[in-house]
């Protein structure tokens, strides 16, 4: 089981450990992507600031950001499952799995980055603020930048095993699953549903769409669950006591399409 998770906006700072080895990342094949994407974001950052300022769309408030990104070389870097957090990175609580599920959240987590492109849970990497949505002014929307390096390696990485898919649509721009491996893809929708009147209505909320991502793959990890493919998934997490509704593709070469429905938080 291969897991797509989006970054977090907020991120822990970097500590004081080493600094960040490009060359030591997971995804090798990214690796000349990367460097690019790092040297202009440093020059920028380092360059003028009310610039770098507009380009990562940050307020007055966030303009400590711009520093932090002018040092990425020399800032300590720690494993990417501690630099993210948020409220799909709390439900989730890498923190607190025991050695098992951690073991497994190793080997199946790979969150999706603006900067790096995609990361595992144990890279180490330093603190950065940078967007998928991001134009950098000398290689232009990162969401399209990253399509074709991540088009080559991604389908490798995927292996002939469940894709879950819980990005949000910024992300999901670097890397769209096609053909068999699309068709064992699985994206997730959660809904909210109230009684209202008598009658039942479903809402999306960012925030249970968040918590419950993180909440229902650390259930997934915890329980040791292997599903092969979305049918799979579907009774995985119905077992694990989630309301799921699946739509099977209509066409060959397209993902399933999971609601997950939840009342409360």
């Amino acid at each position: 089981m291969l897991v797509l998770l989006p970054p977090s906006e907020g991120k822990a700072p970097s500590g004081s450990g080493a600094a960040l080895k490009l060359d030591a990342l997971s995804l090798p094949e990214l690796g000349a992507a990367r460097a690019a994407v790092l040297d202009e974001l440093v020059s920028l950052c380092a360059g003028d600031e009310e610039k770098a300022a507009e380009v990562l769309g940050l307020s007055q408030g966030l303009r400590g950001e711009i520093a932090k990104n002018a040092e990425l070389r020399t800032a300590g870097a720690k494993p990417a499952g501690q630099i993210y957090t948020g409220v799909l990175y709390d439900a989730l609580d890498l923190a607190t799995l025991d050695s098992a599920a951690r073991r497994r959240a190793a080997r199946s987590l790979l969150v999706f980055s603006g900067l790096w492109g995609a990361v595992r849970i144990g890279d180490r990497i330093p603190s950065y603020r940078c967007s998928m949505g991001v134009k950098l002014p000398g290689l232009g929307a990162l969401g399209a930048y990253w399509r074709g390096p991540m088009s080559e390696a991604l389908p490798a990485v995927a292996g002939r095993g469940l894709v879950l898919d819980l990005r949000s649509a910024a992300y999901a721009t670097a890397w769209k699953p096609s053909g068999e491996v699309a068709e064992r893809t699985a994206t997730v929708r959660v809904l909210q549903s109230k009684i209202v009147n008598g009658v039942e209505k479903r809402t999306i909320v960012s925030h249970f769409n968040k918590a419950t991502k993180g909440r229902m793959v650390r259930d997934l990890l915890t329980a040791g669950a292997a599903p092969r493919g979305p049918r799979e998934l579907v009774e995985a997490l119905r077992e694990l006591g989630y309301a799921v509704e699946a739509a099977a593709p209509a066409h060959h070469g397209t993902a399933w399409a999971l609601d997950v429905v939840v009342t409360e938080l």
